[in-house]
């Protein structure tokens, strides 16, 4: 069984995975924002902003304000913590990797030099 952490870190990178989901939470990040302010920037239907927001909602990142007859949106950042920690220990793994590699590729050229000489 897939345990909630897995299915709520893949919530979040399936929201992020959209490039127009990336520009709804980029305009939020400034200020709440209705979903009329949301989809000002984009050609796209009042519906189809509407499918992204539930996206981003049901990932956590966003979450829905009622302001009299309004619905603001704002940005909520627990979800990101998960994903920050996986992609910090991605680098690391990776730059340990590379840095590893690069020792051995000065080992090997080291190697050949003193054989050249």
């Amino acid at each position: 069984m897939v345990n909630r952490s897995s299915r709520e870190l893949d919530r979040v990178f399936h929201a992020l995975a959209d490039a127009t989901r990336r520009r709804i939470l980029l305009q939020v990040t400034r200020a709440d924002c209705t979903v009329g302010e949301l989809s000002r920037p984009f050609t796209l239907s009042p519906a189809a902003i509407s499918k992204h927001l539930k996206v981003l909602e049901s990932a956590g990142i966003l979450c829905r304000i009622k302001d009299g007859k309004f619905h603001r949106f704002r940005l909520d950042t627990r979800p990101f913590t998960k994903a920050q920690q996986l992609m910090e220990e991605l680098t690391s793994y990776w730059q340990q990797r590379l840095d590893r590699l690069e020792n051995y590729l000065d080992s090997e050229s080291t190697s050949k030099q003193q054989k050249a000489r």
